[in-house]
């Protein structure tokens, strides 16, 4: 019985200690140990990292970079665009007119002739979960939501959500035996008078097709020259397209997208298990090679 009783004292004594430091139920905390508890954990906590030494370049979302002295920007391109369908749908293509094709995409463009004939759809690889890539992604009937900062221009597609950088900070393009592959590819922007001029590369050629199923190359290149027209209420874009494993010489036509402020860009994807009970992405004409 004593031991019992020497138990519960000794039980009894613990619980009245912690409660004087952490509180218990109608027990208080001294106000000297509640004022000194924030003091002491901004003692303990770990004093923060010094920022790295940065020898390369900068991302296009550090504070140095974002803060580096540059000339204003001509115009500003930040928010939601949708592309202009006005003059005709089939206008989202980059053709006609159409280059001289040779090699892969001289047997492509025959081949997508006849299947249009036929009524069937040739290497729809979009409508099987690939991203579309450039310039394709530009022209999906879709929003276009835009965030210009001074080092880079952000776009994302409300078609699968695909993302789209336009480096602004002077930087060059990534050596091709360094560069990670993109269907967007590498975007590099600066300013000519009123015209932003876009040099695109290092794009995937891997199921990335133009129009009806038209392949490009590694070498595949676009050069894209913005303007913002009509009190800023239009976004015009020639894009000339280079691949001289695919055509002769340039390609060139122009495109534009109407300024939409009543719509925002949800989250997206593009799923097999739903994608495929699509009668456009499971019929029987589909031509996939």
């Amino acid at each position: 019985m004593v031991s019992v009783k020497r138990s519960a004292t000794l039980v009894a004594a613990a619980w009245t200690l912690a409660c004087v430091g952490i509180g218990c139920g109608g027990a208080t905390t001294p106000a000297s140990d509640k004022a000194a508890a924030p003091a002491a954990a901004a003692a303990s906590a770990p004093a923060a990292p010094e920022a790295p030494a940065v020898t390369g370049q900068l991302s296009a979302l550090a504070p140095a970079n974002l803060k580096a002295a540059r000339p204003k920007a001509p115009f500003d391109m930040t928010g939601t665009w949708f592309v202009d369908l006005s003059k005709g749908f089939d206008t989202w293509r980059s053709g006609p007119p159409y280059p001289k094709f040779k090699g892969e995409a001289a047997k492509a463009y025959a081949e997508s002739e006849q299947a249009k004939k036929e009524g069937k759809s040739y290497r729809d690889w979009i409508g099987q979960c690939y991203p579309s890539g450039m310039p394709v992604i530009m022209t999906r009937v879709w929003p276009i939501a835009t965030i210009q900062l001074p080092t880079a221009i952000y776009m994302v597609s409300g078609f699968e959500n695909s993302l789209r950088v336009i480096y602004l900070d002077g930087r060059k393009h990534t050596p091709a035996d360094e560069v990670v592959r993109t269907y967007d590819g590498e975007s590099i922007g600066h300013w000519e008078g009123d015209t932003l001029v876009v040099d695109t590369r290092s794009m995937i050629s891997d199921k990335h097709v133009i129009d009806d199923g038209l392949p490009v190359s590694d070498d595949f290149r676009i050069v894209e020259r913005f303007r913002l027209i009509n009190n800023g209420q239009t976004l015009e874009d020639q894009w000339t397209l280079i691949d001289p494993n695919n055509w002769e010489g340039e390609w060139t036509s122009t495109h534009w997208w109407k300024r939409q402020d009543d719509n925002d860009i949800t989250e997206v994807e593009c799923l097999p298990n739903l994608n495929e009970k699509l009668p456009a992405t499971s019929s029987k004409g589909l031509i996939l090679k």
